[in-house]
């Protein structure tokens, strides 16, 4: 009986791993009251509705319009 292949690690996985150290070395940073990320309060509130926006905006282009074949080809 053979042994199915082993998959390579995945792109995703890899970007998630990274993701998570750079937020626990942020977060070792802040709790020994150093500033890792030099912006203000303000900036990360206009980032993050920014990105809200942004997210929101694609979501509802996507969802709401038939840009693929598939969905175009569909019977309603």
């Amino acid at each position: 009986m053979s042994e199915a292949p082993i998959r390579p690690v995945s792109k995703g996985a890899w970007f998630r791993v990274v993701f998570l150290v750079l937020a626990l070395v942020n977060q070792v940073l802040v709790m020994m009251d150093k500033s890792p990320i030099p912006v203000s309060s303000e900036q990360l509130e206009q980032l993050y509705t920014l990105t809200w926006t942004v997210v929101a905006s694609l979501i509802a282009w996507w969802k709401d319009n038939d840009w693929t074949e598939k969905a175009r080809r569909r019977v309603k």
